[in-house]
C-alpha cells in the first residue's frame, strides 16, 4: 500500500488491524478485512455490524473485481470506511466513489485536490448506483 490515504470521511481511520480475507472465518472478531481479487464480498454479508473497515486491493487498473466487491457491499448496508488499495488511479476515482468506496490508498501518492476533482468531472451519470445521484435518464423523464 502507498503512503497516501485520502478519506471522504469525517469519523477517525480505523487503526484496528487487517486480516486477509482468507484468514477470516464466522466467529472473528475482526474489525477490518482486506478482500484481494477474486474473494467473494457476499461472505462478509454476516459481518457487516462488526466491521468498520474492509481495504479492496486493486492489484492492477484493468482487473475491475472490486467494484462489484464495493457495490455489494454497500447495497447490503455496510456503512464503514471502503478503502480501495494499490494500483487507484485518477482517471478511475469518479468510479470507485460512485459505487461506493469512500477512502483511497493509492501506490502512487495523490492530492485531495486531485480526488475532489476527479470526483466532480461528470455531474450527470448514465447509471443508478449508491452514490444517490440519479441517472440522466430519470432526469430527463421524471
Amino acid at each position: 500500500m502507498g503512503e497516501t490515504l485520502i478519506r471522504l470521511r469525517d469519523d477517525a481511520a480505523s487503526t484496528a488491524p487487517i486480516v486477509a480475507f482468507a484468514d477470516l472465518t464466522e466467529t472473528s472478531n475482526a474489525a477490518a478485512v482486506r478482500l484481494s481479487p477474486g474473494d467473494d464480498a457476499r461472505a462478509l454479508l454476516p459481518l457487516l455490524e462488526q466491521l468498520e473497515l474492509v481495504e479492496v486491493a486493486f492489484p492492477g487498473f484493468n482487473d475491475g473485481r472490486g467494484y462489484s466487491a464495493a457495490r455489494i457491499l454497500r447495497e447490503y448496508g455496510y456503512a464503514g470506511e471502503l478503502r480501495a488499495v494499490g494500483d487507484v488511479l485518477i482517471d478511475q476515482l469518479s468510479h470507485y466513489h460512485r459505487v461506493g468506496f469512500d477512502a483511497f490508498a493509492p501506490d502512487q501518492p495523490i492530492t485531495r485536490a486531485q480526488v475532489d476533482k476527479a470526483i466532480a468531472t461528470w455531474p450527470e451519470v448514465y447509471q443508478r448506483t449508491v452514490d444517490g445521484r440519479p441517472a440522466i435518464w430519470a432526469l430527463r423523464h421524471g
